[in-house]
């Protein structure tokens, strides 16, 4: 029997980049979207066929990488306040609804002139990944020390935090790190501890964040909660549901997010 080979095209996404960073494309775009037109981030998700918690991940991933806020949230339970777009996330969208016609003329007349692109196929499934960390924070590194096993990174947050991580030597150099690099860090929720109190309380962790407690996804064993920092960042931890009753955690009170600089990974943009 014949065998019949699938044609490879070409298709891609418009991306805005902040400081030569992706920053947000046309899946975020669309959440965006649906939250400017329905005012509510559990709205948009319904709409859009996703969980009100991807939505959720979603929007504090975006106001995690940007500079200013492009989404306003306010507590209220499961399904989120009232939830609106800054000036920033309208303009954000106006723009690039612009670009993106004039983005898919230039892939088909791109396609036209590279022809046949199934010997890039394997290669191309290689290097496009996703990673599992519920945390991802951009920051630029403010300081970078090297010893003789392990490097020791300093990452300042946008809202001015300070982040500190421990890496091997050798990745420190494969990531070429350096002060003023812009750096993503990335946080397993299952490594971050939740504290009500640190009063009279020493910790070994390098890590150490206050904030305010936005949203709790309570399950039968574990709560998932999301901690908003200074500057707007949101760190999720998982913590038991019994730790979380006994703290008294609740959308609007303060706790405290830690956890290890060894437990951070960081990464740089290609």
């Amino acid at each position: 029997m014949e065998e019949i080979l699938e044609s490879v095209g070409l298709a891609g996404q418009l991306w805005f980049h902040k400081a030569d960073k992706p920053f947000v494309g046309r899946d975020k775009i669309c959440l965006l979207e649906k939250i400017d037109e329905l005012g509510s981030i559990n709205k948009a998700a319904k709409a859009l066929g996703i969980s009100y918690r991807t939505a959720w991940d979603a929007v504090n991933l975006i106001n995690n990488l940007s500079d200013f806020p492009l989404v306003e949230k306010a507590s209220g339970g499961k399904g989120g306040g009232g939830t609106h777009l800054t000036d920033l996330g309208k303009e954000i969208i106006r723009k690039y609804q612009l670009l993106q016609q004039e983005h898919q003329s230039f892939l088909v007349s791109l396609e036209e002139k590279l022809g046949d692109l199934s010997g890039l196929e394997n290669f191309l499934d290689r290097v496009t990944v996703k990673v599992s960390a519920r945390n991802v924070l951009y920051g630029t590194l403010a300081n970078v020390s090297y010893g003789t096993v392990h490097a020791k990174a300093t990452l300042t947050l946008k809202g001015g935090s300070l982040l500190h991580a421990i890496v091997t030597r050798s990745a420190a150099e494969s990531l070429e790190l350096h002060e003023g690099l812009s750096v993503y860090a990335l946080i397993q929720a299952g490594s971050v501890v939740v504290a009500d109190d640190l009063d009279g309380l020493r910790i070994s962790a390098g890590n150490l964040f206050e904030g305010t407690v936005r949203r709790l996804l309570n399950g039968p064993v574990n709560t998932e909660v999301d901690l908003e920092i200074p500057g707007g960042d949101t760190i999720s931890a998982v913590i038991t549901a019994e730790s979380a009753q006994h703290m008294k955690l609740q959308p609007g009170s303060r706790a405290c997010a830690f956890f290890k600089a060894s437990h951070v990974i960081l990464g740089v943009a290609c």
